[in-house]
């Protein structure tokens, strides 16, 4: 199995344009994938991770009711 790592750059491709601030306020919630370690200064987040996240906001903008500007 190949695992595939997302450094901040490659969350900005998938579209996650959070400051490094807000993702770590949305971790320390558990809103977010955590990173892994793999450098002294580096972070990175497994890809499979980040889809998740992002079908998992897609599913609860699904689930919620139309607001009136979507009415």
């Amino acid at each position: 199995m190949s695992l595939r790592v997302l450094d901040a750059d490659g969350l900005e491709e998938k579209g996650i344009k959070f400051s490094r601030q807000h993702r770590q306020r949305l971790i320390r919630r558990g809103e977010f994938p955590r990173p892994i370690k793999i450098g002294i200064n580096t972070n990175a987040w497994p890809e499979h991770e980040i889809d998740k996240y992002l079908e998992s906001r897609i599913a609860a903008r699904d689930a919620a009711p139309p607001t009136k500007s979507e009415r």
